[in-house]
């Protein structure tokens, strides 16, 4: 599998194997394997944020994923080898390459004009929401930067429950 297979699946589907938003986390550490976690301050509080080479994941207390992205703007890209098939692909894929796999997989795209603007445009597959966003190089075509689903707002039943 190639990278810009991986990207034409998320953008089809919204989910990677069991990586998806509303996922059980237990459920995606026991087809993936323990991750590492991104410390963010000296605080340890929800949500938390995990990855999986440049797979990053916000867990919410609840234990569910709120939030998936995918970076790709690394010269080299890591993901879970159960995940893909393979550890590492080569980073920065080009626009029209992204939308050329697109195309090929059937996955209808639009403009992304939230996230257009200055040095960076964006797509969004209309079927899954998945949103692509891409880095205008000067003198270069534009080059995948990063790529995830909408978060997911869903009513943490933790907050509501008693301690």
């Amino acid at each position: 599998m190639e990278l810009l297979d991986v990207l034409a699946e998320l953008a089809r589907s919204g989910r990677l194997g069991p990586v998806e938003n509303g996922a059980a986390w237990d459920q995606v550490t026991a087809a993936l394997g323990e991750p590492w976690e991104v410390a963010v301050g000296e605080r340890r509080s929800w949500p938390r944020l995990f990855a999986y080479g440049d797979l990053e994941l916000s867990v919410c207390r609840c234990r569910k994923l709120i939030l998936i992205c995918l970076q790709t703007w690394r010269d080299v890209i890591g993901l879970p080898v159960g995940l893909v098939g393979r550890a590492k692909f080569p980073g920065q894929p080009g626009y029209a390459d992204v939308i050329a796999s697109l195309d090929r997989a059937g996955c209808a795209w639009q403009p992304y004009p939230s996230l257009t603007f200055g040095s960076q445009c964006a797509i969004e597959a209309t079927s899954s929401g998945v949103v692509f966003v891409f880095e205008i190089l000067d003198g270069e075509g534009p080059v995948l930067n990063v790529v995830g689903p909408p978060f997911d707002q869903h009513e943490c039943p933790a907050i509501h429950a008693t301690p």
